[in-house]
């Protein structure tokens, strides 16, 4: 069972002094990795120029995607792209790679929306041919985080991955591509158990993407807030159980972090911009236990 780590996933930036101030403050928290997300739309930055302009502006933590959806790409410039942001981050780069999951994302690109098994073909295609290109280029691949919740990509993570990243949500059964549910504790034991079924004695660090951070005196009425804004058909009693979404005091948040790191495996836990300084005396209490 690995120590805390913590992240944050930055989506975006007005302008060059909003990045680093951003950068900055994530730093200052205390937090262990700045990531970005590789999504198409207003305000989005594009992922690696992102990440190298971070770690030119702070010291101590890495940085990584979460994550390069690699379908998007020719793999020969996806390659160079790596290896270059590799090289320019004082190699500390965290690779995050998934097989993508908006279909809306595809289309505003032009590009062809496959089924998931060929998607995560093209997926395990990458990793190939990323390692040739770091052997050509004399560079220590760097940490490899595979992230998704089928069984393909968590089957794949299980042998290839440094980092397998779990979010905990599934396509909902007869809605548009793109439209999430939660996976409950109990499908979240399930998916657990089915990676490690297939890690083969190994034992990649796991990394939860919180999907909601609330600090309240009063859980059940941030659940029920949650309940009333998303239609996925867990209760009030199951979305308490479930590990991608933190409410309570401070305390209770930490006992949680705990508590699912015990059940789970989850010693690395990611949040996205919005619950950044609510989130941060989470990680002073934890970092480094």
């Amino acid at each position: 069972m690995g120590k805390f780590k913590f992240g944050v996933n930055l989506w975006g930036a007005e302008n060059r002094e909003d990045w680093v101030r951003k950068c900055h403050r994530v730093e200052a928290l205390g937090y262990d990795v700045i990531s970005v997300p590789d999504h198409l739309g207003p305000g989005r930055n594009a992922p690696f120029p992102a990440l190298t302009m971070a770690a030119a502006v702070t010291q101590r933590p890495r940085v990584g995607t979460l994550v390069s959806n690699v379908p998007f790409y020719n793999l020969a410039l996806f390659a160079r792209e790596v290896a270059t942001t590799v090289k320019m981050t004082g190699d500390r780069l965290d690779l995050g790679l998934g097989s993508g999951h908006m279909k809306s994302e595809f289309d505003g690109a032009g590009l062809p929306w496959t089924p998931a098994k060929e998607r995560i073909e093209y997926l395990t295609k990458s990793l190939d041919h990323l390692r040739e290109h770091f052997a050509d280029e004399k560079i220590t691949p760097p940490p490899l985080l595979l992230a998704g919740n089928s069984d393909g990509v968590l089957s794949l993570a299980a042998r290839e991955a440094d980092i397998a990243g779990f979010a905990g949500l599934r396509q909902a059964q007869g809605k548009p591509p793109g439209t999430f549910r939660l996976d409950d504790a109990e499908r979240m034991d399930e998916r657990v158990a089915f990676f490690r079924s297939h890690a083969n004695g190994r034992d990649p660090e796991l990394n939860m993407l919180v999907q909601r951070v609330v600090v309240t005196d009063d859980r059940r009425a941030a659940a029920g807030t949650w309940h009333e804004e998303n239609e996925d058909g867990l209760d009030v009693d199951r979305l308490l159980e479930t590990p991608q979404l933190l409410f309570g005091t401070v305390d209770e948040i930490v006992r949680q972090l705990q508590e699912r790191r015990e059940r789970y495996g989850f010693s690395y836990i990611t949040v996205f911009e919005p619950m950044l300084e609510t989130f941060a005396p989470v990680v002073k209490q934890l970092s480094g236990q």
